[in-house]
């Protein structure tokens, strides 16, 4: 499975044309991406069928700056049309903020979600494992390190291995050199961005390099 970001419509459009099977829905990737607002939603619906999972983020880090705000834009987003969802906090010591992540599961409830990049900044990813299973997503999106991919292997190794209920989609730092060694560990879950805009952030989204992807995964 190869979840794309989209920032807008037209990267949903060139995302679908390269064989993406789920896009991530964000803006603002100067802040590694943050809530998109609801006309956005509802042009990236219109212009794709592939599911969409939208970011629940409001600021840089792993904490909520306003978790009653980020509540209602995830009903705002619901009753626009999301159905799934991308969040996940870290308390002062790093470690799951099981509170702030059940106040947006009551809002979100029914909807399928994947706990972000927050499990590879927290104090234990392998312990955090356990406790993020335990909130009901059916995703983590993971590198195993801060650093990126390369050097959380090991760790997306044994995070592999213990995929049963909640599944590992690896993402941050990807590249296609990675995406064989992952799959013979058990990964089936691939997360790119910057990989399929050979431009930057700040060019379109690359039909091609999607491609490229889909096919390699």
């Amino acid at each position: 499975m190869l979840e794309v970001i989209a920032l807008d419509a037209t990267d949903a459009e060139a995302a679908q044309a390269g064989g993406a099977h789920r896009l991530e829905l964000t803006v603002d990737m100067a802040a590694d991406g943050l809530t998109p607002p609801v006309p956005v939603l509802r042009d990236v619906l219109s212009a794709t069928d592939l599911p969409v999972r939208v970011m629940l983020r409001d600021g840089p880090g792993f904490a909520p700056a306003d978790l009653d705000r980020l509540r209602r834009e995830a009903a705002a987003l619901r009753e626009a049309g999301a159905s799934e969802f991308v969040f996940g906090f870290l308390d002062a010591d790093r470690w799951v903020d099981e509170s702030a992540c059940a106040a947006l599961i009551e809002v979100v409830e029914g909807c399928a979600w994947t706990f972000h990049r927050a499990l590879d900044n927290s104090a234990d990813p392998e312990a955090a494992w356990t406790v993020v299973g335990g909130l009901g997503c059916d995703t983590v999106l993971a590198a195993g390190s801060p650093r990126g991919v390369a050097d959380g292997f090991s760790v997306l190794e044994r995070l592999a291995a213990r995929q049963e209920k909640v599944r590992l989609l690896v993402g941050g730092g990807l590249k296609v050199e990675h995406v064989g060694p992952l799959k013979a560990v058990g990964v089936t879950g691939f997360h790119v961005g910057g990989a399929v805009r050979p431009g930057g952030w700040g060019a379109p989204l690359s039909v091609e390099a999607v491609r490229t992807w889909a096919n390699l995964v």
